[in-house]
């Protein structure tokens, strides 16, 4: 079906835009978010305006019932598009109508009672045994000065041998390994705070770092540096990762979140029980955790394919 021109009436355009820019001037979003929100509700009104006939206007989407809605999503469906996109269209759309609402214009209540499409779960995709202990290896590191190769593996050695997220390796002080600690208290996702193992061999990898670093280092101030002494970044972890991908011939899932899947999947693997697990990622729910489960049994599944005569 051809776009049509007209998309809705410049009354209904005007308060999308100003929307948008209160969107991009008030909350600051991405400019990727924008481009999304900006596509999500052109299609959205592109529809109506076809729904109901005529360029459809502030009174059209002030009278919107959950079916027009319904429908939308349909359209979208049998054009081909995803339950993410799906999803992403519709939250869009809510956003729009609630800045609508709070001017007086529409009624957000019939977008919040759509539920949103069932999204996919996909599982997390971990490396082996000996892809993960490839990356953490001060030899396989791939930057020629030693002091970065011995961050890269110290803060790579955190995400595998203590599973923790990118950012909460990069906020670790030289304080947090004081007097030859044993464990570490990580402050994750909303603050909460968890206690988890320090691996001798973790312990290590960060003391090496740290007696090849050549910046400052106050034991109360972020304890992995850039090359010009600030604050590691993650994008230069990511980086820094990728391009030993390439090197030793890694997937594209092997990113450094994946040595977190991996911290947890080889746990499991190994006999270790979900609930301390989930504990040790600092997962609020133990639903969360249960995904790496799924993991497990894939991976029985695959060998019992691969090895059993009947197969």
């Amino acid at each position: 079906m051809t776009e049509l021109l007209i998309i809705a009436d410049p009354s209904l355009m005007a308060e999308r835009q100003h929307w948008l820019d209160a969107l991009g001037q008030e909350r600051r979003l991405a400019a990727k978010t924008l481009d999304a929100y900006e596509r999500d509700t052109r299609q959205f009104l592109t529809f109506l305006t076809g729904h109901v006939g005529c360029p459809a206007g502030l009174d059209d989407v002030a009278t919107l019932r959950p079916a027009d809605l319904r429908a939308f999503l349909a359209a979208r469906r049998r054009d081909g598009t995803g339950a993410r996109s799906l999803g992403r269209n519709l939250a869009g759309i809510r956003s729009f109508l609630r800045h609508l609402e709070k001017k007086g214009l529409a009624n957000a209540a019939g977008a919040a009672a759509i539920r949103s499409p069932k999204q996919p779960r996909s599982l997390p995709k971990p490396l082996t045994d000996t892809q993960a202990l490839d990356v953490v290896s001060d030899e396989m590191q791939m930057h020629d000065e030693p002091w970065v190769a011995a961050r890269n593996a110290a803060v790579l050695s955190l995400l595998y041998g203590c599973g923790l997220r990118i950012a909460e390796a990069l906020d670790l002080t030289p304080d947090d390994f004081a007097g030859g600690a044993e464990t570490l208290r990580v402050t994750g996702k909303g603050g909460k705070t968890r206690i988890v193992p320090l691996l001798a061999i973790v312990r290590e990898a960060v003391e090496r770092y740290r007696g090849l670093c050549p910046h400052h280092l106050p034991m109360n101030a972020p304890l992995f540096r850039g090359v010009r002494g600030g604050k590691l970044q993650p994008a230069i972890v990511q980086r820094e990762m990728q391009t030993m991908r390439g090197a030793l011939g890694l997937p594209e899932s092997a990113t450094p979140h994946a040595l977190r899947h991996s911290f947890a999947t080889h746990l499991l693997a190994g006999g270790g029980d979900l609930r301390t697990i989930q504990e040790l990622l600092g997962h609020a729910s133990l639903s969360t955790t249960q995904v790496y489960t799924g993991i497990d049994t894939a991976r029985l599944l695959d060998v019992y394919d691969r090895a059993h005569p009947r197969a």
